[in-house]
């Protein structure tokens, strides 16, 4: 038997073992300790119902960022989702300045196949050319993080990758004006500032913060300077409406230190291979929401948003063993290549939930529609500047100039039907149409393209739930997938990569079959099986041509199957023996094993077509697993917290070794980090925060575009300590 099968297993001992005793419904608690009110912070799944949305059925995350359990001062990922099973994280830099996330066998760069949010709409730069989030949130703003997996795909959008949610905090009600400021400093002259006013005057609520975040970085030429901004207006025109305004920004230049080969990494791993090489973008996101409730069983809400920025770089792009030193003929280093991407989109969602009477018991509708026009500028491999310094000046034009443009309607629909007081169905459709268009030049601006793309796609999904007498749950989902390929896939903007140009879009479907439940205030507990079928899945092949030079080359790979089991565990160790103790020591454990393996495809070497069939989907590690033990005991808080991912594959022929460092194994790594908050005097607190505790020396990716090529290194120890008062 597998190990599978074997983790199978753990569905029924656990359901069976929830049995044995009473269990308490499911709500956020609060535990009062010597007159300090601490948020109890286990994981929770999101209700049938919250607003305006539907989540019956459903595998859900509902996560509560708090200093003292997750280093927010620096948006350490790792610790912040440790208690979301599965997530694999690419760890770009050690600043926390871009979020990389995925589950189940999905891509993790810029969290490119998830649904991101920021309260309720996308901050994707793009939903289907460029789905990349450029757009990052401090931590410290936000009060919830809702995470939904494949099953989001109906409500939210047709991605494989689920969405993310981050809810940003709200002034406090009862004060005309309140104030809160947290001042971090730490190792590698890291410094973070975030600073907030929020309240409310009659019927007019606001929120508002500024949060800066500058260092040198953990490797050398790794500097960077951060900053975010977020306003948000809110007017409660009456008992029953309100419309709120809000603007968002994050912008940050990153000096980009390069990747490196395995024997410069073996060597060295805190070396640079590049100081001329910089990366910045700035995304600005303004916000319209309105929301009214007609009555007790009917909602309205709709939102409108515009994204408009820019991405930038300026990089001497090359493999790590090609060293960035003056050009003897030229007596200066190289001309750099500088990439601009511009973009410009507009969305509105419209959602309606309605709950009415279906024989005896109540059953609820939720609907919607969403309209999203996107035009992307995307001008790439212009010839830049011999300096070292951030220069997106032109010596030569611009070798590809595009305009890229997307168009989407969308209508959905998803209804709980409560079969009984303890049993639910929930199906649901929704029906996509995507027009796409691109013009321009590519390759060295000689060959003009013209494409035009018209899609049309329902997808379907249904979802079951039995609430057990004792508060546990049976849920189970199916839910149909698509993603669209992507611009980039057609217009690669580095010199190694060569594209199949009859590459198609993906198409598939996730399953959920779990228990969740909850054992009075001492033992709670979410364990799932998952599978996913990802139907013509695009990636990269190793490939060597006939003068035997190496190159990538990305096609759609073949049709790829992600299974696994995903299971959480805490138990109050001090609860467990005397439930009204004034302090309590809490031990978690997020675990997941994923089998994510090419079921068909084939590679074409030398004549000879070599099958990938068993072979590892990229960036899919067997096994993730978070362990953390939390102690709470009045005014303190604090967190140990161990990692470890097992190894993966950055191309899909699984390449274990390649002279640029480009594609190849990535190790298995263990990780662990600290976390620590003491409050004083009501409104101040202290922190203290370890990343990497023991200095482990790893990587989570190899990288053949930005930031690399090559191995980009994960940050060695670094450390830092802050105030903060909330008034």
């Amino acid at each position: 038997m597998n190990n599978f099968y074997k983790i199978l297993l753990l569905i029924p001992l656990v359901l069976g073992f929830n049995h044995l005793y009473a269990q308490q419904k499911n709500t956020r608690d609060t535990l009062q300790l010597d007159s300090v009110i601490i948020k109890e912070n286990r994981l929770k799944h999101l209700p049938n119902v919250t607003g305006i949305y539907i989540f019956a059925g459903k595998k859900t995350n509902l996560l509560f960022p708090d200093e003292g359990k997750a280093n927010l001062a620096n948006n350490n990922v790792r610790m912040t989702f440790a208690k979301v099973p599965g997530l694999n994280v690419w760890e770009m830099d050690g600043a926390g300045l871009q979020i990389n996330i995925g589950t189940r066998g999905t891509d993790v760069h810029r969290s490119i196949e998830v649904n991101m949010r920021q309260n309720g709409y996308n901050t994707n730069s793009d939903v289907f050319g460029y789905p990349e989030n450029h757009y990052n949130v401090p931590f410290q703003a936000i009060s919830e993080i809702q995470y939904v997996r494949g099953s989001a795909a109906l409500q939210f959008g047709s991605q494989f990758g689920g969405m993310v949610n981050y809810k940003i905090k709200e002034g406090d009600s009862t004060k005309v004006f309140g104030f809160e400021t947290e001042q971090s400093g730490g190792s590698n002259r890291f410094f973070n500032s975030y600073n907030a006013i929020g309240g409310k005057v009659g019927k007019i609520s606001y929120y508002a913060f500024y949060s800066a975040r500058t260092g040198d970085g953990w490797r050398p030429d790794a500097a960077f300077n951060y900053r975010a901004y977020y306003a948000n207006i809110k007017y409660q025109f009456n008992s029953k409406g309100s419309v709120a305004l809000q603007f968002s920004r994050s912008d940050y230049r990153q000096q980009i230190a390069g990747g490196l080969t395995d024997d410069q990494f073996n060597a060295n791993n805190r070396q640079s291979t590049r100081f001329r090489n910089f990366f910045n973008p700035e995304i600005n996101i303004p916000a319209l929401l309105f929301n009214y409730v007609f009555n007790s069983n009917t909602r309205l809400e709709v939102t409108s948003h515009v994204l408009f920025g820019q991405r930038n770089s300026v990089q001497f792009i090359n493999t790590p063993n090609v060293p960035d030193t003056v050009n003897t003929k030229l007596n200066t280093y190289n001309p750099r290549q500088v990439d601009r991407d511009y973009y410009a989109g507009f969305t509105t969602e419209a959602r309606l939930l309605h709950s009415y009477k279906l024989g005896d018991l109540k059953s609820t509708l939720t609907t919607g529609l969403r309209y999203f026009e996107e035009t992307t500028k995307r001008k790439q491999k212009g010839v830049g500047t011999t300096g070292t310094d951030f220069d997106l000046s032109l010596v030569k034009p611009y070798g590809i100039d595009l305009r890229l443009h997307s168009l989407n309607y969308a209508a959905f629909a998803e209804n709980i039907f409560q079969v009984t007081p303890a049993f639910t169905i929930t199906p649901g459709v929704r029906y996509e149409v995507i027009k796409t268009t691109t013009s321009g030049v590519i390759n060295n601006a000689s060959f003009p393209i013209g494409y035009k793309g018209n899609r049309n796609y329902p997808l379907f999904g249904t979802g079951l739930q039995y609430e057990f007498s004792n508060g546990g749950q049976l849920y189970g989902n199916f839910s149909q997938a698509y993603r669209p390929y992507l611009y980039a896939a057609v217009t690669p903007a580095d010199q190694l990569t060569v594209i199949d140009p009859n590459i198609k879009d993906s198409r598939g479907y996730d399953i959920d079959l779990g228990y969740r439940g909850r054992i009075n205030n001492i033992f709670n507990f979410d364990v799932n099986g998952f599978y996913v079928r990802y139907n013509n899945r695009a990636g990269t092949l190793t490939q060597t041509d006939a003068n035997n030079v190496t190159h990538l080359f990305m096609t759609n790979i073949g049709d790829a199957v992600a299974k696994g089991v995903e299971a959480y565990t805490e138990v109050s160790l001090i609860r467990s023996f005397n439930e009204h103790a004034g302090s309590d020591l809490r031990l978690f454990n997020s675990l997941a094993y994923t089998h994510g393996r090419y079921i068909n495809g084939s590679i074409n070497q030398s004549g000879k077509n070599i099958s990938l069939k068993n072979n590892y989907t990229e960036s899919t590690p067997d096994w993730i697993n978070r362990t953390g033990l939390t102690f709470l005991s009045g005014r303190v808080s604090s967190t140990l917290q161990y990692s470890f991912t097992s190894k993966s594959f950055s191309d899909a022929n699984n390449t274990v070794f390649n002279p640029t460092g480009a594609t190849g194994l990535v190790p298995a790594y263990h990780v662990v980090d600290w976390a620590f908050n003491f409050n004083f005097l009501k409104n101040y607190h202290l922190t203290a925060n370890v990343n990497n505790l023991f200095n482990a020396k790893y990587f989570t990716r190899r990288i053949n575009m930005y930031p690399g090529p090559g191995i980009l290194p994960a940050d060695g120890r670094t450390f830092n300590i802050g105030f903060g008062m909330k008034l």
